[in-house]
Parts: C-alpha cells; sequence; structure tokens
C-alpha cells in the first residue's frame, strides 16, 4: 500500500486529477470525521475539509515521503481547523483562569454508554474554544503547551478550557442517558 500512495503522491505533484483523486478517495472519510470533530456544524466541516484539501494539494511537492503521509495530511488539516477558529476567536474569549469549580473530579467521562454520533453532536455543540482544546488534547493528543503555544493562549487556559469542556460534555451525557432510561 506504501508504494500506491507515494505512486498518488507524485501523480499530485504533477497536478494529475486521477492522483488527486485517488488521495482524496483514500484519506477523505478521515479527513473529513477530523473536521467535524472540530466544527460546530456540517456546513462548516464541508467548508474547511475543501479549502484544507485544496492546501494539501498545493504543499504536496513539500511532502519528504518521510513519515506518515496520513499524519502530514493530518496536520495540515489541524493547521487550517486552527487558524479558521482562530479567526473567530475575536467573537470568542478564552477563559484566562482556572476556577475551582472548574475542576472536574479525575472520573472520566462515560463516553461508551451512548452512540458515537450523539457523543460527536455533543462535542460540536461544545463553545468553539472549549471544543478546540478538548479535540487537541483528546484526539491529537497534544500537551497544554503544544496547545497553548498553538492557539496563543496559556497553558493554564488551556486546562481551564478543557476543565469546562468536560463538565460540558459530562452534563450533556448525564442528560442524554436520563432521557435513554425513561
Amino acid at each position: 500500500m506504501k508504494e500506491s500512495i507515494d505512486y498518488y503522491i507524485r501523480k499530485c505533484i504533477e497536478n494529475d486529477r486521477g492522483g488527486q483523486q485517488r488521495i482524496y478517495q483514500l484519506f477523505a472519510p478521515v479527513l473529513y470525521g477530523l473536521c467535524l470533530k472540530y466544527m460546530k456544524n456540517e456546513e462548516d466541516a464541508k467548508d474547511v475539509f475543501q479549502e484544507a484539501f485544496v492546501i494539501a494539494f498545493q504543499k504536496m511537492n513539500q511532502y519528504r515521503f518521510e513519515g506518515s503521509f496520513e499524519g502530514w495530511l493530518k496536520r495540515i488539516f489541524i493547521n487550517k481547523l486552527i487558524e479558521t477558529l482562530n479567526k473567530r476567536k475575536r467573537d470568542v474569549l478564552f477563559a484566562e483562569e482556572i476556577y475551582q469549580d472548574d475542576i472536574l473530579d479525575e472520573e472520566e467521562i462515560d463516553t461508551f454508554s451512548i452512540p458515537q454520533e450523539k457523543l460527536l453532536e455533543c462535542i460540536q455543540q461544545l463553545p468553539d474554544q472549549y471544543r478546540l482544546v478538548f479535540n487537541l488534547y483528546y484526539f491529537e493528543k497534544m500537551k497544554h503547551k503544544e496547545i497553548a503555544l498553538a492557539l496563543n493562549i496559556s497553558e493554564g487556559t488551556s486546562k481551564s478550557n478543557l476543565n469546562r469542556a468536560k463538565s460540558n460534555l459530562q452534563k450533556k451525557i448525564v442528560a442524554l442517558m436520563a432521557l435513554k432510561n425513561e
């Protein structure tokens, strides 16, 4: 499989539409799912998805055929998602302090008791700043220091937003579970 992906990457570098279509077919499901995790709705996710693929095809000649191509693509998509959400940042203020009541118990959120699509809906309903930090921390496995650097916020703000995201999600999941049990 690696050799065929390299073949299609080379075709993309030559602006070959067939190569671009094959790369799109191979990676679109994962990358669209990534966009859905970060954006509030499908329309915004589709916009970022399309824009990020255009960027990926424009930068394809920068791929060095080292490491994971999927990881390389994901980095482009995550950067585009962060850029898009940062543009909206002027409308949304990041909380700068950690308040005692924002800290959750160390219990993890019970995400196994609800369908994945419902969990995704809950994540999409989070305010932008909470959703962004939550996704970077849990799905991209970034540390608070990396998140703070990427978003130009303090580590404390990153931690606070993660705690608030978890708290909001926990409340939404509890509400869903209560409806399910009725």
